[in-house]
């Protein structure tokens, strides 16, 4: 690994950990019930389809779409895709893409697209962030540039 990758990766494991508490109890949480809404809905035993002003909300959670596609298995929202000025919003943060896939499965979120991750006055942008709402690890990877950039203020309480 040449010595850019390596300092790369280390900055971006960096700035992650600098991102305090991103999801855990705020996140998509499993047994919860899942709302929804939009303007047109449209549901078989097997899809739920939301145009416009789609949104999906569990706990203190929710995404947020011009379109949101959810697959349903055995009666459980099992896989969710989203279209179009897409946010995955939490109490703590906001994660703004083009296009998201959530797996309940696995709580992994992915997001492409012009990625901005912002927590307070916290920013990471890039073109994919895949980030487990359980384990809250995350990983960002570059957009059409290849980086990952971000900002970053330190802790100001004095704690």
């Amino acid at each position: 690994m040449s010595m850019t990758r390596t300092l790369t990766t280390a900055a971006i494991a960096l700035a992650l950990a600098a991102l305090p508490g991103i999801g855990g109890a705020q996140s998509f949480q499993a047994g919860q019930p899942i709302m929804w809404g939009a303007d047109e809905v449209s549901r078989t035993p097997a899809t739920l389809s939301l145009r416009g002003r789609a949104e999906l909300t569990q706990g203190d959670s929710r995404i947020r779409a011009d379109r949101v596609e959810g697959t349903i298995a055995d009666g459980v929202l099992s896989r969710v895709e989203a279209t179009g000025d897409v946010y995955f919003v939490t109490p703590e943060q906001t994660i703004r893409g083009d296009r998201a896939v959530y797996t309940p499965a696995n709580d992994t979120i992915v997001l492409t697209g012009d990625v901005i991750l912002t927590q307070g006055e916290n920013v990471m942008t890039g073109g994919r962030l895949t980030y487990n709402t359980r384990t809250e690890a995350a990983e960002m990877d570059g957009g059409s540039s290849g980086r990952v950039q971000g900002v970053f203020y330190p802790d100001r309480s004095g704690t």
